[in-house]
């Protein structure tokens, strides 16, 4: 059995990462960071599951969170 994971959630748990440590990374200006969450998750012997998020709970979840980080980003950044 291959087991699959949603590249998303690799980058989430990295922004999440980076944001808890003072950083402030852009989703999006160096293109879809899905494709290299993809690329990790292989290296780990792991099968990429489908990055469409738009339907299900995961992708309530997903874009809950998402936002979430984009409002601690805006906030950090406005405390500057």
């Amino acid at each position: 059995m291959t087991e699959k994971y949603n590249p998303w959630t690799v980058v989430n748990l990295v922004f999440s990462h980076l944001a808890e440590k003072g950083l402030h990374p852009i989703l999006g200006e160096s293109g879809d960071p899905s494709a290299a969450a993809a690329e990790l998750l292989r290296c780990l012997g792991i099968e990429p599951g489908d990055p469409s998020w738009g339907e299900g709970q995961d992708a309530l979840r997903v874009k809950d969170d998402l936002a979430r980080l984009r409002a601690a980003f805006e906030s950090d950044e406005s405390r500057s």
